[in-house]
């Protein structure tokens, strides 16, 4: 059954069960099963009669509820929705909607800008649809197996983000593997699942998308409940969370607090892990707080749908891997190492991850010329599959996948992926840099921040007011975390024999 039916389905059956839960100060916002379905299609019905063409749908807000409501409604009238966060900069979301050029922009939150030319439609315009407009949408209208279900942006090399977009097939592909991560849903003890990430974030895949699968509820923690230890374990405790989905860097932030364990979490059954590396370190306190429950680590990229690969780590695994696997593909995926001419590499030896499958993306989002870069197709089993090369390093082991860092410019930051390249193209950006380089910076084997190198065309008077300043501008056009903590003044940047930059001598001087 796919996902869309599977929706329709867990709404006939319990129309007033939440499907959605997100604590706040000002109170508790929920979303029913019934109120998911009816406001959807109410909303895909108006798109459908008001709303010429099929481009994409922006829908900017941060976790509330109305958002899954207009997602859903996108993807009824046969339209991909585009999630964007309040948190990202205002000139990173107009740049996004340039690129996207949507009929219109769904507002869940305010959503200031000067600009005429976006055609938004507010938080109070979308509830007035929804108490005016009574129309139904019919299933024929539904976004089909190869329509684009959503297109999720992504840091960009070039300082332009990319738009990863994903079918409706990929999605079904996705779920028929990941529902067989948890340990099962009955109708009168629905799966409650625990969202940390973004919409605009592809880790917030996996628990929405498992809870409209699955029937259950999505417990949603914003960033300012996030920020704040006591409102974090305040609403973890009130949660009744069966699975945490979460990065492994969130997971460390919670067991800084010794109240971090089962007596707060009881339901807990599952720990899904995706988005940065998992940690010897992080599963043996997990296994010391949550001695009964899972702990799941998962691998993938944006381009394959959030994950492809999963293993258990138990107790024995953890003592004797170090660095642990992410896991042996899912079925439907095959996974290739190859060298540097493409060409396959045994058992054991590293090169880059090719993930060929159901859930690969088709590309990206009005860019040809990266998609015929990085996507591709095999034939396997008289099958044609979609490859994607990842730029991550790995190697196989007996059909295990071992992760081992990138092979390009590109990290994890706190599960964030970074292109180094494109907060260097936004600091040559700014007046009087004429040179940069951005260097990750490494704790127990992950990266714990960013700092930068940067030459100026004139000496620098005080340094600590211009990194200040050079961070404020940042900020204008990049999420905060993109922006590098640490920020030093050179007169030239150290460069290797050929005349690149020799980044490991940059890293040296950070």
């Amino acid at each position: 059954m796919t996902i869309l039916e599977k929706i329709r389905e867990n709404a006939a059956r319990h129309p007033e069960r939440l499907m959605m839960r997100l604590p706040s100060p000002d109170g508790e916002k929920t979303l029913t099963w019934g109120a998911l379905d009816k406001d959807s299609d109410r909303l895909a019905s108006y798109m459908e009669k008001n709303v010429a063409g099929k481009a994409p749908v922006v829908v900017y807000g941060h976790k509330d509820p109305l958002m899954i409501v207009v997602f859903l409604a996108c993807v009824k009238s046969g339209r991909a929705y585009c999630p964007l966060d309040v948190n990202l900069p205002p000139a990173r979301i107009l740049q996004v909607i340039d690129e996207v050029r949507p009929e219109i922009v769904f507002a869940t939150e305010d959503f200031v800008t000067d600009r005429t030319d976006v055609p938004l439609t507010d938080a109070a315009g979308i509830r007035h649809i929804l108490e005016t407009h009574t129309g139904r949408i019919a299933p024929s209208s539904y976004a089909g197996p190869e329509d684009i279900f959503y297109i999720i942006f992504t840091s960009g090399s070039s300082g332009t983000p990319k738009g990863v977009q994903i079918t409706t097939a990929c999605i079904d592909a996705f779920l028929s593997w990941a529902i067989t991560l948890g340990r099962g849903v009955s109708d009168e003890a629905p799966e409650v699942f625990l969202n940390q990430a973004p919409f605009s974030f592809d880790l917030s895949v996996m628990d929405l998308f498992l809870t409209l699968y699955t029937g259950g509820t999505l417990f949603a923690l914003t960033r300012g409940v996030q920020s704040d230890m006591r409102l974090l374990l305040e609403a973890l405790g009130a949660s009744g969370a069966h699975t945490f989905v979460s990065t492994p860097s969130f997971a460390d932030v919670c067991l800084s607090d010794p109240s971090f364990d089962a007596s707060l979490l009881p339901c807990v059954k599952h720990f899904l892990f995706c988005g940065e590396v998992l940690t010897n370190k992080t599963v043996e306190r997990l296994m010391s707080r949550f001695p009964d429950a899972w702990i799941v680590n998962t691998y993938g990229p944006t381009e394959s749908t959030c994950a492809v690969t999963d293993v258990i780590v138990s107790r024995a695994l953890n003592e004797t891997e170090s660095p642990l696997p992410v896991g042996r593909p899912k079925k439907g995926t095959t996974l290739l190492i190859v060298d540097g001419k493409q060409q396959p590499l045994p058992d054991g030896e590293t090169g880059e991850i090719v993930i060929a499958g159901d859930s690969v993306s088709p590309g990206y989002f009005g860019n040809e010329v990266l998609t015929r870069e990085k996507f591709g197709t095999i034939t396997k089993d008289s099958l044609t599959l979609r490859t994607y090369r990842t730029g991550d390093a790995g190697y196989l082991k007996d059909g295990m996948l071992y992760y081992a860092g990138r092979i390009d410019l590109q990290v994890k930051l706190h599960g964030y992926r970074i292109e180094l390249e494109d907060i260097e193209a936004n600091l040559l950006r700014i007046d009087g840099i004429l040179q940069a380089a951005v260097i990750p910076k490494l704790r127990q084997g992950k990266v714990s921040s960013l700092a930068a190198c940067v030459v100026t065309a004139s000496p620098v008077a005080d340094e600590k007011e211009f990194e200040a300043r050079l961070k404020s501008q940042l900020k204008e056009n990049l999420p905060e975390y993109m922006v590098p903590k640490k920020i030093r003044f050179l007169k030239d940047l150290p460069r290797t024999a050929n005349g690149k930059i020799d980044r490991r001598a940059v890293g040296e001087l950070l």
